[in-house]
């Protein structure tokens, strides 16, 4: 099975909005903390793609494709970090279709994008796991990541 990554486009913006907007609906995990994280449904989801295709200084979302079949997404946005000085990446709203979860798909998907941020020089992967989602924490730890035992929070402005 081969899995091919690539920044979302005008071209695969709908790809990239049906798969995101399956998991922002539907993962229970994200559902949990949707009302602390201000959702604003499909209007804001549209807003948020056009964002990454208009300023993609400020990150991309990653598609991952079987053949045409959009199978895997994620978003990447930059930051500075002070303790690494240089440009880190933050990882979010991570996610597999169902039909596809467990093959590989996500582990290749996620090892794509690893040689994609080397290449920008990015230096760091910084992502969160919801407390109760202990598949992900796992898939995570397997992929380099250790926990930094702290709680993230938000305030919304």
């Amino acid at each position: 099975m081969m899995i091919v990554s690539c920044k979302m486009t005008h071209t695969t913006m709908s790809d990239a909005f049906k798969l995101l907007n399956e998991f922002l609906r539907h993962d229970e995990h994200y559902l949990a903390t949707s009302q602390a994280y201000g959702d604003k449904g499909d209007r804001a989801l549209k807003a948020a793609l056009n964002q990454f295709v208009k300023r993609p200084e400020l990150g991309f979302v990653w598609l991952g494709y079987q053949g045409t079949l959009p199978v895997a997404v994620c978003v990447v946005t930059f930051a500075i970090s002070t303790s690494i000085g240089g440009l880190v990446a933050k990882l979010d709203d991570v996610f597999v279709v169902r039909n596809k979860q467990g093959q590989s798909v996500g582990s290749t998907h996620l090892e794509q994008l690893k040689s994609e941020l080397r290449r920008l020089n990015v230096r760091r992967i910084d992502t969160s796991v919801h407390q109760g989602n202990e598949q992900a924490r796992m898939f995570y730890i397997k992929h380099g990541f250790v926990s930094l035992h702290e709680d993230r929070m938000a305030c919304r402005l």
